[in-house]
């Protein structure tokens, strides 16, 4: 077992490993890990799921049954850097399907309330840009937008 890096923990009430599976099924270099079960001293039912370990983007992750004390908030996100807009779509679609909710500004809720930013790595770019004007048309077009349109972003960088 390597210890070098971050493990990061979520917190589910009973869907741990449902979660981990829509993951390792989103995201590429990913899959599923050991899962560890709760025993006869609890505090959940002898045999069911406690963790379940994966990984998603070559990212660790451990998902917790820990019960219905904690939920999800958008204080913590993750960014999905996106290469083009195929890839923000399709991120887009898995993360939004079955009760999932789009958000502003390419932020989205999955079905377990975990949030996610679909970002085009070019937008990181236009926002950077030492022309403040083109920083600034292209981050105004992306406070208009739930889902990022790349080809619109880049029109407004450019300031067309």
């Amino acid at each position: 077992m390597t210890t070098d890096g971050f493990i990061t923990c979520l917190w589910f009430d009973g869907r741990a490993e449902e979660a981990a599976r829509f993951y390792v099924s989103v995201f590429k270099d990913a899959g599923l890990g050991p899962v560890t079960r709760y025993t006869e001293a609890g505090p959940g039912p002898a045999g069911s799921v406690l963790t379940v370990e994966f990984t998603a983007n070559g990212q660790r992750f451990v998902a917790l049954n820990g019960g219905p004390d904690f939920h999800f908030t958008e204080a913590i996100s993750f960014q999905i850097l996106c290469a083009d807009q195929a890839e923000v779509d399709y991120h887009w679609a898995r993360l939004t399907e079955d009760g999932g909710e789009e958000g502003p500004c390419g932020w989205v809720k999955d079905k377990f309330g975990v949030s996610w930013q679909v970002v085009p790595a070019v937008l990181l770019e236009m926002v950077r840009d030492p022309d403040q004007a083109k920083a600034a048309r292209a981050t105004g077009a992306m406070l208009t937008m739930g889902k990022l349109d790349i080809a619109a972003l880049e029109r407004a960088h450019a300031g067309g």
